[in-house]
C-alpha cells in the first residue's frame, strides 16, 4: 500500500477514535483532505474499487482471455494483479518461456493489457459483435515491453436508457460477452439499475395494493423512463417472475463485474412514487410530476415526494438498505430527480435543500456514499441558471457528487458550470439516441474535447466515458473514445484509422485505409449544434416538413463503398474477418441509400411545390425502389434483422401467455413509442422487416394521397394523412405478430454490388439529376 494511503487511513482512524461526529464526520473530513490535491480522480477510483481479492481478479481476467482466444491459446498468456503498480495501469513483458506476462493494477487493467497486445502487436481486435479471436498454433508471439497508466482514473460506460434500448432482452450469455468487452476496453465504472422487485417489496410493506403497484411499473421495454419518473404504467404490468429474473440477472452481472475489479453504481431514491401513495400519507407534501412528451394522464404524472419530507427519508433509507443487502455496494449510488423534468420550485434555497436531503438519505445507509448524477438535466434547460446549478451542486461536500457530463462531445456542461463548481465530473460521449442507425460521429471533437477538458484551468475532470442510449452501431467512434480516454496524449487520427482497418480486416491495404479515411473525413467529421437523433427520411413519418441535411460530401461515402466492394478478394476468411467485412458492407450500403433517400426527398418537395406531376411520380417510384433495396441489403446482415429483437423479447417472457405482451413492448418501443405515438420513431431502426412492413407502407400511402391531390389540383391535407397513417400503419404495427427471419440471406457482396450498379445507373437519368444536391463522381469500375 502506498505511503499516502497509509497516512490517510491512519488519520481517518484517529478521527474515528478521538473526534466527535462518528463515521459520517470522519468520512467528510477525509474527503475534504483527499480532494484538495490534483489527484482527485485517483482517490475516487481507489475508494470505489471493490475489495475483491487479487487472486479472484486474476482468475476472472484469465477467464476473459480463455473466452476470447480459446483455452489452448490462453495458456500462452500469464496474468498478474499487482496493487503496487501505479493506480489504473498495466505492464506487458515477454517471459523467458515465451509467454506474455500481463500485469494490471486490477483485473480490468490486466484485460486492457491483453487488448493492447492483441491490437498493437498481433493486429487483431474485437467489437460488440466480434468477441472471438483466432490465434494460429504456430504464431510466434512478438516481444513487448509496455508500461501504460490510464490518464482517466475512471472510465465509464452505460446510459440509464441503454438498459431499455439495447439490453432489455439480454440473457447472461449476452451480458458475459459485453462484460468481457468492457474489461478489454479498460472500463471500470458502470451502473446496475434493476430495482423493480425491491420496489414491490417496499411499496407492499407501505400498504399499497398489487393493483396500485402494477399501475405504476412500466413494461419491460420502458422501465428506464419509469425509473426516472417520466412515465408510469405504460405497457405493463410486470409479472413477479420477470421481476425475479431481472434481480437474479443483476446479481450475476454484478458478481462478474466485481470479480474483474469493476465498480458499479446502484440505484438510490430520487423521490418519484406511485400516485396511490398520497392515499396512505395525506399529510405529506407531494408534487405532481410534469407531463413528459404528452403522455396521457393514465401513463404520466406520478408523484414527487419533497426530499425534505420525513417520508422521503423513510422511503429512501428503506429502499437503499434493501439495495445494498441484495446487491452489495461500491459506495456509489445514482439517481436523477429532475431528468427531463422541471423542478417544482425555482429557488436556489429549494435546490440546495433538495440536493442535501437526497445525499443525506444515501449517507444514512452508507456514510461513504458518493452520488453519481447525470448532467443531462442541465443541457439546454433555461431553468438551470448558474445560481440554481451552483446551489444544487454545492449542497453536497466536494467529492461526494460525481457528475456524468453526458454529451460532452456536443453540449459540454462543465464549461457552463465552471467545472461543476468543483465537483468531479466525467467527460462523456453520448453520440447515439434511441439506438438508431446511421453512420455518424465527431472524431476530431472527441480527440480535442477530452484534451480541452483536462487542460482547462481548475478542471475537476476525473475520467472519460461513453454514454450511448443504444449500442450496436458506429463502433469505430466508441473504440476511439475509449482509447483516447486511456491515453494522455492526443491521437493521430489518420494513423489511428489506418490501423483500425488493419486490425478489423486482417490485411494491410491502401484501398481499405483510404475507405476509412474517407469516412473519417465525412460521416465521422460532424461538428455542429443540430440535434442528431437518427431520424432520417427513410425512418420518419412522411410529410413535406422535413429538412434533411448533411455535413459532408455524399460522394465520399460512394467512393468508400466502392473501395470496400473492390476489397472482397483480399479479405481473409479466417478469424471471422469476412463476417466483419460483410457487416461493414451492409452498413455502408445502407448509409448510401439513406443519403440518397434524403436527396430524393428534397427533389420530391421541389416537384410537389412546382406541381411537376411526371417528375413527382418518377421520383416517388425511385424512392419506393430504394426501400426495396434497403430491405434487401439489411436482410443480408445478421445484425440488421427485426426478427432478432422480437424473438429475444418473446424468449425471455416468463410464460407463453406473456409473449404477446413482450412482443408488443418490443414493437412499440421502436415505432410508436407510446399509446398514441408520443415519441414516434425516436428509437427507429433501419432493420429488415421494419423497412418492408412499416417504413415503406407509410411512404406508399403518402404518395397515394399526394398523387390524388396533384391530379385533382387540390391542396394536400397533411393533417388528414397523419390521422390515416397513424391508424392504418403506425399504431397497428405494435399489435401485430408476424414472424421475421433471425438468419440473414446469403451473398452480401452480390446484393451490395447489384444495388451499387443500379443506383449508379439511376444517377445518369436527367429526371433524377435535375436539382439533385447529391454529388456523384465518375463511375468507378468494380471488380
Amino acid at each position: 500500500m502506498h505511503l499516502k494511503w497509509i497516512l490517510i487511513l491512519a488519520l481517518a482512524l484517529l478521527e474515528v477514535l478521538y473526534l466527535d461526529g462518528g463515521v459520517a464526520a470522519e468520512w467528510n473530513g477525509y474527503m475534504e483532505m483527499a480532494t484538495a490535491g490534483p489527484d482527485l480522480g485517483q482517490q475516487l477510483a481507489a475508494h470505489l474499487a471493490p475489495s475483491t481479492p487479487p487472486e479472484v481478479q486474476v482468475e476472472a481476467a484469465r477467464a476473459v482471455i480463455r473466452r476470447l482466444v480459446g483455452p489452448k491459446s490462453a495458456k500462452r498468456f500469464q496474468v498478474e494483479v499487482d496493487k503496487d503498480l501505479e493506480l489504473r495501469s498495466f505492464k506487458i513483458t515477454k517471459l523467458d518461456n515465451g509467454r506474455i506476462l500481463l500485469t494490471g493494477w486490477d483485473g480490468v487493467c490486466a484485460c486492457k493489457a491483453f487488448h493492447h497486445y492483441l491490437k498493437y502487436y498481433l493486429n487483431k481486435d474485437v467489437d460488440w459483435f466480434k468477441m472471438r479471436i483466432e490465434l494460429p498454433d504456430n504464431l510466434r508471439l512478438p516481444n513487448a515491453t509496455v508500461v501504460s497508466i490510464s490518464a482517466s482514473p475512471i472510465i465509464y460506460h452505460q446510459n440509464v436508457c441503454t438498459w431499455s434500448y439495447s439490453f432489455a432482452w439480454w440473457s447472461f450469455q449476452q451480458w458475459r460477452r459485453h462484460l468481457d468487452w468492457m474489461a478489454l476496453m479498460g472500463i471500470n465504472l458502470s451502473i446496475a439499475p434493476i430495482q423493480e422487485a425491491i420496489w414491490v417489496e417496499v411499496y407492499t410493506e407501505m400498504g399499497l395494493s398489487k393493483e396500485e403497484i402494477d399501475d405504476h411499473l412500466a413494461g419491460p421495454a420502458f422501465q428506464a423512463w419509469q425509473r426516472m419518473g417520466n412515465i408510469r404504467g405504460w405497457a405493463g404490468p410486470l409479472k413477479p417472475e420477470w421481476r425475479q429474473f431481472q434481480l437474479l440477472l443483476q446479481q450475476e452481472i454484478l458478481s462478474a463485474q466485481r470479480n474483474l475489479g469493476m465498480s458499479v453504481a446502484l440505484p438510490a431514491f430520487a423521490g418519484h412514487v406511485p400516485r396511490a401513495l398520497s392515499r396512505l400519507h395525506p399529510n405529506t407534501s407531494f408534487t405532481d410530476v410534469q407531463r413528459w412528451n404528452q403522455f396521457p394522464d393514465r401513463y404520466c404524472c406520478g408523484l414527487f415526494v419533497e426530499p425534505t419530507e420525513p417520508l422521503f427519508h423513510q422511503i429512501a433509507t428503506t429502499f437503499l438498505q434493501s439495495v445494498v443487502t441484495i446487491y452489495g455496494s461500491n459506495h456509489i449510488f445514482f439517481c436523477d430527480p429532475f431528468n427531463e423534468l422541471e423542478p417544482p420550485v425555482a429557488k436556489p434555497e429549494y435546490m440546495r435543500s433538495t440536493a442535501a436531503a437526497i445525499h443525506n438519505s444515501m449517507t444514512a445507509v452508507d456514510p461513504e456514499a458518493i452520488w453519481l448524477l447525470q448532467g443531462w438535466m442541465f443541457v439546454k434547460n433555461p431553468f438551470w441558471t448558474p445560481d440554481m446549478a451552483e446551489a444544487f451542486l454545492t449542497a453536497v461536500p466536494r467529492g461526494r457528487i460525481l457528475v456524468l457530463d453526458l454529451q460532452s462531445e456536443q453540449f459540454p456542461q462543465y464549461e457552463l458550470t465552471h467545472s461543476y463548481f468543483g465537483q468531479p465530473f466525467i467527460w462523456c460521449m453520448l453520440h447515439n439516441f434511441g439506438g438508431t442507425l446511421g453512420m455518424f460521429g465527431s472524431a476530431k471533437l472527441i480527440n480535442s474535447g477530452i484534451e480541452a477538458a483536462r487542460s482547462m484551468p481548475n478542471s475537476s475532470i476525473v475520467g472519460t466515458g461513453i454514454t450511448p442510449e443504444g449500442i450496436g452501431q458506429n463502433y469505430v467512434v466508441y473504440s476511439l473514445t475509449l482509447e483516447r480516454g486511456w491515453s494522455r496524449n492526443s491521437i493521430d487520427l489518420d494513423s489511428w484509422f489506418r490501423h483500425f482497418t488493419v486490425t478489423r480486416y486482417g490485411v494491410k491495404d491502401e484501398s481499405l485505409a483510404k475507405a476509412w479515411l474517407l469516412l473519417k473525413n465525412s460521416v465521422y467529421s460532424f461538428h455542429g449544434l443540430q440535434k442528431m437523433r437518427g431520424q432520417y427520411v427513410v425512418t420518419r413519418r412522411p410529410s413535406f416538413n422535413h429538412d434533411p441535411f448533411t455535413w459532408y460530401n455524399a460522394s465520399d461515402v460512394l467512393e468508400a463503398w466502392h473501395l470496400l466492394l473492390s476489397a472482397r478478394v483480399i479479405i481473409p476468411l479466417e478469424d471471422d474477418r469476412y463476417d466483419v467485412y460483410e457487416h461493414d458492407l451492409v452498413d455502408i450500403t445502407r448509409q448510401f441509400l439513406q443519403i440518397t433517400a434524403d436527396q430524393l426527398y428534397v427533389n420530391l418537395k421541389s416537384s410537389f411545390r412546382k406541381r411537376q406531376l411526371p417528375r413527382f411520380e418518377f421520383l416517388s417510384t425511385r424512392l419506393l425502389q430504394l426501400f426495396d433495396d434497403l430491405e434487401l441489403i439489411l436482410s443480408s446482415g445478421r445484425n440488421f434483422l427485426l426478427g432478432n429483437w422480437l424473438e429475444q423479447a418473446k424468449q425471455v417472457a416468463p410464460h407463453p401467455e406473456d409473449r404477446k405482451s413482450f412482443e408488443f413492448n418490443a414493437r412499440n418501443q421502436i415505432t410508436a413509442w407510446g399509446p398514441n405515438g408520443q415519441i414516434l420513431d425516436y428509437a427507429c431502426k433501419q432493420w429488415s422487416g421494419l423497412v418492408k412492413d412499416y417504413y415503406k407502407p407509410r411512404w406508399s400511402l403518402f404518395f397515394d394521397d399526394v398523387n390524388v391531390a396533384l391530379h385533382s389540383q387540390r391542396p394536400f391535407n397533411g393533417s388528414a394523412f397523419k390521422q390515416k397513417v397513424s391508424q392504418r400503419i403506425e399504431l397497428p404495427f405494435s399489435n401485430k405478430t408476424d414472424i421475421y427471419p433471425t438468419d440473414p440471406v446469403e451473398n452480401v457482396w452480390f446484393i451490395s454490388h447489384t444495388i451499387f450498379e443500379r443506383w449508379m445507373g439511376y444517377t445518369r437519368d436527367s429526371l433524377y439529376l435535375h436539382n439533385n444536391r447529391l454529388s456523384v463522381p465518375r463511375k468507378p469500375a468494380v471488380e
